[in-house]
């Protein structure tokens, strides 16, 4: 059997990579849909559809094994468990900021998730950082302070998304080599049965679920969910075994700029001066800190800790 054509292999992979972001980055539309249902229900029956999702693509593919295997490792299974937990709150907090109305609050908290996880690897890696890396560290510390002043208090949604989803990424990475991405989903969310039960018994007994009671449509957008949390998953893992990081690492902001701009071109979110300055800063931290990505790729590895993202550190949204 002949092998793809290089060319054509690194095509499927951009198309891919553009795709699995691209999809990331139109969720507030679709978790607008998704309305009446708050953040509860929505995240409750995410979790529980995207298990369900799981298990379909794991059967079809013919994946058990895997998954046994990583059962039978309590290390890597308790790994999981912690890591499901944290993207439970990334999930949450996603989900609530985009239906308050805060897209542009859930954007920058993208923007600056690469950075903070590199202020966690020195932090609690002990990791060390090139010049480039402290300036952009830096650069970042002065947006989030510019637009709390705009704000009259800290930017909370940003910094749980930027700090829930690298804490799950420091995680991911210390068990990443015993679980493949979509194995690795699929143990997470069933962590999080439990946690997506409550979630639904306090919405059904409080304002109610609306799963079944607006709509065929919303009832089926609601299923959807599982779909819509796998399926970028699916094609991401695609891109990363046809693309290089840093080609990775550079589609990756294609998700909080789709996010930028429909929080403030269609939800015509509030940017006061102070929030364009910080969101200038950060793209500035951006610039510095792809620069010496890509300078890093191009040269032999060294005792300094590069910036690169884990091809199974791809579900946070």
């Amino acid at each position: 059997m002949t092998r793809p054509a290089p060319e054509s292999s690194t095509r499927t992979g951009l198309l891919a990579a553009v795709g699995a972001y691209g999809l990331w980055g139109v969720l507030p539309v679709f978790f607008l849909l998704l309305v009446p249902a708050g953040a509860f229900e929505i995240v409750g029956w995410r979790i529980l559809f995207s298990l369900v999702v799981c298990a379909v693509v794991i059967t079809a593919a013919r994946r058990w094994g895997r998954v046994v295997a990583i059962v039978r490792r309590p290390r890597i299974l308790l790994g999981l468990g912690l890591a499901g937990h944290l993207i439970l709150v990334n999930w949450t907090v996603y989900v609530y900021g985009t239906l308050s109305g805060h897209v542009v609050e859930t954007a920058l908290g993208y923007f600056i998730n690469p950075i903070v996880t590199v202020l966690l690897g020195v932090l609690l890696l002990r990791e060390r950082l090139r010049p480039l890396q402290w300036t952009a560290v830096g650069l970042s510390a002065v947006a989030v302070a510019v637009i709390a002043v705009g704000y009259g208090q800290l930017p909370w949604v940003s910094l749980a998304l930027a700090g829930s989803f690298g804490l799950y990424g420091l995680v991911k990475k210390r068990v990443s080599g015993g679980a493949d991405a979509l194995s690795g989903l699929a143990l997470e969310t069933a962590w999080l049965v439990p946690a997506a039960t409550t979630m639904l018994v306090i919405t059904g007994a409080g304002a109610g679920l609306t799963i079944g009671t607006v709509s065929l449509g919303h009832t089926l957008l609601l299923v959807s969910t599982g779909v819509v949390t796998a399926g970028p998953l699916l094609l991401f893992g695609l891109a990363a075994g046809r693309l290089p990081l840093s080609v990775i690492g550079l589609t990756q902001y294609l998700a909080p700029l789709l996010q930028f701009a429909f929080g403030v071109f269609v939800m015509h979110e509030a940017m006061p001066p102070e929030r364009w300055a910080g969101f200038a800063i950060v793209w500035a931290a951006l610039v510095l800190l792809t620069i010496d990505m890509l300078r890093a790729s191009r040269r032999p590895a060294s005792p300094v800790a590069p910036i690169r993202r884990d091809p199974a550190v791809v579900d946070g949204i």
